[in-house]
């Protein structure tokens, strides 16, 4: 892992990918999965530690580039990247989004009654759907198993009927509150570590691009999140009826369950991909899309997994699926051949991700170019966003453009007035200054 990061930031330094990996727990997963491959194919430490330390390295600022024409169509600039191993979903997210939306409007243009504008508010409509859901369940949960099951299902247990769905509620109102700690952690990294990165980057790494975790581009676009996490669970669901009655019949793939939180990050980040390049058809179908390729893969790693298969666990996200199967192929070659032969994927990867970068993202290329463009949007940047944490009154260009970018796609939107009702007193003028 350690020395994985210290080739990626070599390559940052010395390529044309100057991105900066930054999501610690996804490079320990892939470290995990790289030393598990290679271990299980009899290689000593030095190969296992050298060869997955550059594949690593490599993996680390290839899939930033790959995926940045569509990050970037998310933030409309070059302020950061996407650093997580689920970009195969997001890539795939964005196609499908170009393909199936091109006159579809953004999830973000939800037009709603007088009675309903709370529900504008992306943290009520994530709080009252979550509720929603969870009732739902509970009461299949209950005329299925009976109440003695229904009830040992929370933590503690519950008292009576009553009760038990109470716990639903506050168990969909728990979920709300935590997108909403999310949500808020994003626009503080917005606000402060951007522009402390990119202080420290100019000095190792000049004109790097921080590459961070999937939920940063939540706030662009919280519609989409929510609806993403649910068309992706679908997609999950699809993918698991697949695999039971074709793939694990034929070729012998496992059968993967849908898991909340892989759903729900990897599939809200592809609904606001799918967003970005469809509008509400793509957050649907890309997420959904998504959704299918995280079941898919992981059903068919677990196959190259060897003895630790065998615990009924894998990888979740879909840069693991594929990156697994692959090196566990090569590695079928044996001895130095099969070392060479991961090496050569990541060297193929790395070769891919320059013609990219050179091609689609320094030559400005548009995944969508019948969408309107970021900018075009009308939004108002709020305080936290326009200015950091802190507030600081001449903003400091307190997160470059990426403050703007989030003002300018999803935190606040203007929306057309409402007259007030007959009879309501006329407000008084705005004081002169």
């Amino acid at each position: 892992m350690i020395l994985g990061f210290a080739v990626s930031l070599l390559l940052a330094r010395f390529t044309p990918l100057r991105y900066v990996f930054l999501t610690g727990h996804h490079v320990l997963f892939m470290a995990t999965l790289l030393t598990m491959v290679l271990a299980l194919a009899g290689y000593n430490a030095w190969i296992v530690v050298g060869v997955g330390a550059v594949v690593l390295g490599i993996m680390m600022v290839s899939l930033p580039a790959l995926a940045h024409p569509w990050t970037r169509r998310i933030s409309g600039d070059d302020s950061i990247a996407i650093g997580h191993f689920g970009t195969a979903g997001y890539i795939t997210a964005g196609a499908v989004g170009s393909l199936v939306g091109k006159n579809s409007p953004s999830t973000e243009e939800l037009r709603l009654p007088e009675g309903l504008r709370f529900l504008r508010d992306s943290m009520v409509s994530t709080a009252l759907s979550m509720v929603l859901m969870y009732l739902v369940l509970a009461v299949i949960l209950l005329f299925r198993a009976g109440e003695e099951v229904a009830f040992a299902a929370f933590d503690g247990g519950a008292t009576s009927t009553g009760n038990y769905f109470m716990q639903a509620v506050n168990q969909g109102l728990k979920f709300g509150v935590g997108v909403a700690v999310i949500l808020f952690g994003v626009r503080t990294i917005l606000g402060e570590l951007i522009p402390a990165f990119q202080g420290i980057a100019a000095k190792f790494v000049p004109g790097a691009i921080p590459a961070l975790d999937c939920p940063i581009v939540f706030p662009y676009a919280q519609n989409a999140v929510l609806i993403g996490f649910i068309s992706s669970f679908i997609g999950g669901l699809v993918g698991l009826a697949l695999l039971a009655t074709w793939l694990n019949p034929m070729f012998g793939a496992a059968l993967i369950l849908p898991g909340l939180v892989p759903h729900f990050f990897t599939g809200g980040a592809a609904g606001v991909y799918g967003n970005a390049t469809g509008g509400r058809r793509g957050a649907v179908f890309g997420a959904f899309a998504n959704g299918v390729l995280i079941t898919l893969l992981p059903g068919f790693l677990v196959l190259v997994l060897g003895s630790f298969g065998e615990e009924n666990t894998t990888f979740g996200d879909a840069d693991f699926g594929w990156i697994g199967i692959l090196a566990a192929g090569a590695t079928k070659l044996g001895g130095n051949l099969g070392a060479l032969a991961v090496l050569l994927i990541g060297l193929v990867l790395l070769a891919v991700a320059i013609v990219v970068q050179r091609k689609a993202v320094d030559g400005h290329w548009d995944p969508a170019p019948h969408r309107p463009k970021v900018g075009a949007a009308t939004a108002v940047v709020t305080g936290a966003a326009a200015g950091g944490a802190g507030g600081r009154a001449d903003g400091e260009a307190a997160c470059g453009s990426a403050a703007e970018s989030v003002g300018a796609v999803g935190t606040v939107r203007d929306y057309p007035k409402i007259a007030p009702p007959k009879g309501a007193p006329t407000p008084p003028p705005p004081p002169e200054e």
